[in-house]
This record gives C-alpha cells, sequence and structure tokens, in this order.
C-alpha cells in the first residue's frame, strides 16, 4: 500500500480529502484547548476524555432511538454544565498556581473520567449509525463518507458561531480581556472567577460537539481519549494561542499527516505516528528556543 500511494492518485486524493475533513474536527477540539490555555494558563490532560464523554451523550441518545445527529445539540449543552463543576470542585483551586499542579490536577480528572465512562458505559468499542451514506466523486475513485462531511460542516459552524459571540457578547469580550491581563480585568470590575468558570464551560462544550461528531463519523470507548488530548496540543503549540486561523490549517495539515501514515506504515502504527510526530515538534521547538537564547546573548 505504501508505493501504491505515489503510483495511483487517486489514492493520494483520497488520504487528502479525509484528512481535511477529519483536521477540521481536530481542530474544533484544539481550539477549546487553546482558549482556556490562553485564559487560564491550564493544560487540560482530560480534554479527550471530555470529547468522548460528549460522543457517549451521542450514542446512547441514539441507543433510545433518536438520531445521534441530535447530539451536536444536546452533547454541549450538558458537557458546559459539566465542565462548569470540574471547574468548581477541581479547576478553580490550580487556576493561580504553577502550570506542572494543573497538569497533574487535570491527569488526575483524566483518569477518573476514563474509569467511570467504563463502569459506566462499559469498555466495548461502539459506535452511533447515523446512515448518512456515502459520496462518490472523480468517477467513484475517491469515497467520502457523509458523516464525514457532516462532522467538518458543524465543526466550522460552531467556530465560527464562537468567534462571533467572542467578538460580540459581553462575556466574549470579558474572556478577552482576562486573557490578555487577569489582573487589569479584575480592577476594571470585570469578574474573573465567573470568565475561568465560563471560559472552562465553553471549553467542555466544544468537546461535547466533537465528541457527538465522533460517535457518528469513528467509534468510541472509554479509553482511547488520551490521542485526541495529544493532537489538541500539538495543533496548539504548532499554531499558537489565539490564532485560530493557525490552529485550523495545523488541524488540517495533521489530519492528512495522519491519513498518510495510515496508509504507508498501516492502520496500527496510526496513533504511534502521531507520538513521534509530537516529539519531533518538541525537540525542534526545544532546539529553536535554545538557538534563540543563543543569540540574544
Amino acid at each position: 500500500m505504501d508505493f501504491m500511494v505515489f503510483q495511483y492518485p487517486m489514492i493520494s486524493v483520497q488520504a487528502c480529502l479525509d484528512g481535511v475533513l477529519l483536521g477540521i474536527l481536530f481542530a474544533l477540539i484544539a481550539y477549546g484547548m487553546a482558549l482556556q490555555w490562553g485564559v487560564m494558563n491550564i493544560i487540560n490532560i482530560a480534554q479527550g476524555d471530555l470529547v468522548i464523554l460528549g460522543g457517549y451523550i451521542a450514542y446512547f441518545m441514539y441507543l433510545y432511538g433518536i438520531h445521534p445527529a441530535w447530539g451536536v445539540i444536546v452533547s454541549p449543552v450538558v458537557m458546559y454544565f459539566v465542565g462548569i463543576a470540574i471547574y468548581k470542585l477541581v479547576i478553580n483551586k490550580v487556576v493561580d498556581r504553577d502550570l506542572f499542579i494543573s497538569i497533574l490536577a487535570t491527569f488526575g480528572i483524566s483518569i477518573l473520567f476514563m474509569q467511570l465512562m467504563n463502569f459506566a458505559f462499559g469498555a466495548d468499542v461502539v459506535l452511533a449509525n447515523s446512515d448518512y451514506g456515502t459520496t462518490m466523486l472523480f468517477n467513484n475513485n475517491v469515497v467520502l463518507p457523509n458523516s464525514k462531511i457532516f462532522s467538518a460542516f458543524i465543526s466550522i459552524l460552531f467556530a465560527v458561531c464562537l468567534v462571533i459571540y467572542m467578538k460580540k457578547s459581553k462575556l466574549g469580550r470579558a474572556i478577552r480581556a482576562t486573557a490578555q491581563n487577569a489582573r487589569a480585568a479584575k480592577i476594571l470590575g470585570v469578574d474573573t472567577e465567573k470568565v475561568y468558570a465560563a471560559t472552562f464551560g465553553i471549553n467542555a462544550a466544544l468537546c461535547g460537539v466533537a465528541g457527538a461528531l465522533i460517535s457518528i463519523t469513528f467509534t468510541i470507548h472509554p479509553y482511547m481519549g488520551l490521542p485526541y488530548t495529544i493532537r489538541s496540543f500539538m495543533i496548539v503549540i504548532v499554531a499558537g494561542l489565539g490564532n485560530l486561523p493557525g490552529v485550523a490549517m495545523s488541524g488540517m495539515g495533521l489530519g492528512v499527516f495522519e491519513e498518510f501514515a495510515d496508509y504507508i506504515l498501516g492502520t496500527e502504527f496510526r496513533i504511534g505516528s502521531v507520538f513521534l510526530l509530537l516529539v519531533l515538534i518538541l525537540v525542534y521547538r526545544r532546539f529553536k528556543l535554545s538557538r534563540k537564547r543563543e543569540y540574544l546573548k
């Protein structure tokens, strides 16, 4: 298959289109991480587990005869309040602490969520079947599941709505002010505690949307949250905080990379290639930072 990618152009087209559609979904998850990281200075290791929990909400709607597409409305609402609860119980105690403390705290939340989801839903791999069918392109040489197209469209829609909300609403302006300078915002009368809670809730809501879309498009089980956390972290460190176009481009680039890795190396090495890419990016960033320090000296 590794040589077929280069010998048959349609396979490359298939991988590129699949990767772009998948990357748009990755970008939505990463934007939530970038938002709460930029505002609260917290790296959320439980990001992927929030995604999977949102997926289970859509899956159980499917089990009870409700089309799982409705999960993109129900799941973010439920996950928003889950995010608020997590903030009130844990995150508010580590917001002003060292970044490493927040990593440990959210890592503990991740482990707790995995075990709770395993206890509540079981360890089986599940899928919320949408029955959306497929779209055939280029004389039926390229096949795109309509669920992927639907997921990409909904991801773009929610991202655009969030950008408009952040620019036009009072809370959105407060969030942006807090991200720029939390102390100054507090002096000017911004309730930073409310801003932090809302930010974490919005992040959880975006995870809920993404999880509902993943349950329709792919499969979910309680222990698959970590790869989504790693993907989000990788996209954010490449794009930078507050750079939505960069997050979108990085997400699509990662999606295309994964699809080609799947075709060339095999499905069993797909996630491994993502972890390897993260290591390479971190090594490069470390090298670039050391060069910058030498230049400043």
